[in-house]
């Protein structure tokens, strides 16, 4: 007797009913389950599953780290180093000290920032003249071993800005960078992975940005601190006031410009520059307050001014330092990490009850960099 063959509706539900439980298990092992039989095969790999799944995966669980050698030589390379949060916060030493979960990267290479699972990751080929570069991007996903072709090259100044995000409306990886020409006038350069030129924007406002910080990628858009109205690309902070500080928001879909003010709350400059960093959908504003308090802010509302709140005020007595450098955001904007005055001491400071946890990062006397990331299957086309 043989067995009535299986009818097509049929078929297209348990294919929709396997792809819906396969949307729920993490990143790891679903790449595993890519070898069971054909039709898994076919389902993991298919463009709507990965967005699915992405869409679906656990956000802001995982740290990724980079480690530069201080000095680095020929035996010496660059490393990417993934961890959960928790372990990272709990032994961040030995957590970057780990070789589970390590990529290694060329000493020429540079991380720029993480979107969607992915890293982009820029080579550097120095001029004789140290003030001038060739840089090309690349990305990669660390977890499938996906490695993109490399952007063409751009000439660029030392102290350029950039940024790197994704453009739904294309579903396009994007970078960006500002350019000043010898005349004063500014030019955007943006490059789409799905392109194979660089794109030039023009009509942007001729001033710095704050160079100690990439974009930060919220809402669509690419986000940096810029200083109005100084003389020439360089500015000297202390005499920046308060009404020359904004935000500069790049809108990757229309490749147009907004500038978005600070908190109103604010009522003098910042001894040092400015830190935004981003969280779980919030842009966070982070400084320090007369060389006393470290403050942050949280725009609830991205784009919205009126919803800058203050979110903390806390003093360097009690966070046991002098001076410290504010780096990363943890668990929803609770924790927040800084950098004291020495290079390898690390400042855990959790609002939630308070407390304070002090670290030495030692990482085989490695510098490193932490950033958001989140494992994916995306490999763009």
């Amino acid at each position: 007797m043989h067995m009535a063959a299986q009818h097509p509706t049929a078929a297209v539900l348990l294919c929709e009913v396997v792809m819906e439980i396969l949307s729920w298990i993490p990143a790891k092992p679903v790449t595993r389950l890519k070898l069971v039989c054909k039709s898994w095969n076919s389902i993991i790999s298919h463009p709507h599953f990965v967005k699915l799944h992405l869409h679906r995966s656990p956000k802001n669980a995982i740290v990724l780290s980079t480690l530069t050698p201080p000095f680095p030589n020929k035996e010496e390379k660059q490393s990417l180093v993934l961890s959960s949060v928790e372990s990272f916060i709990q032994n961040p030493s030995s957590t970057v000290d780990a070789q589970e979960n390590r990529h290694s990267l060329h000493l020429q290479d540079w991380v720029l920032d993480s979107c969607n699972g992915l890293v982009c990751v820029a080579r550097l080929l120095f001029h004789p003249n140290n003030d001038i570069t060739d840089i090309c991007f690349r990305l990669l996903n660390p977890l499938t071993g996906f490695i993109s072709e490399n952007s063409p090259c751009l000439r660029v100044n030392v102290n350029n800005v950039f940024g790197f995000g994704y453009d739904e409306s294309s579903d396009s990886y994007k970078v960006v960078t500002f350019i000043r020409d010898s005349s004063g006038t500014v030019t955007a350069q943006v490059y789409s992975f799905r392109g194979s030129s660089w794109k030039t924007i023009n009509s942007f406002p001729a001033f710095p940005y704050c160079v100690e910080a990439n974009g930060q990628f919220i809402g669509g858009s690419l986000n940096w601190l810029g200083v109005r109205n100084p003389h020439g690309d360089d500015y000297h902070w202390a005499a920046v006031t308060l009404d020359m500080l904004m935000i500069v928001s790049f809108d990757l879909k229309s490749d147009t410009h907004k500038q978005i003010l600070l908190p109103k709350g604010i009522n003098e400059i910042p001894r040092q520059e400015p830190t935004l960093g981003v969280w779980g959908n919030r842009l966070y504003l982070l400084y320090d307050y007369k060389n006393t308090h470290f403050i942050a802010w949280q725009m609830k509302e991205f784009g919205d001014e009126n919803s800058w709140t203050q979110l903390l005020k806390i003093s360097f007595h009690h966070l046991g330092v002098e001076t410290l450098f504010p780096e990363f955001i943890f668990e929803n904007g609770n924790i927040f990490m800084l950098r004291g005055r020495h290079c390898f001491e690390e400042v855990f400071y959790d609002r939630r009850d308070n407390s304070v946890k002090r670290t030495n990062i030692l990482a085989n006397n490695c510098y490193f960099i932490a950033f958001d990331y989140v494992e994916s299957l995306v490999q763009p086309c």
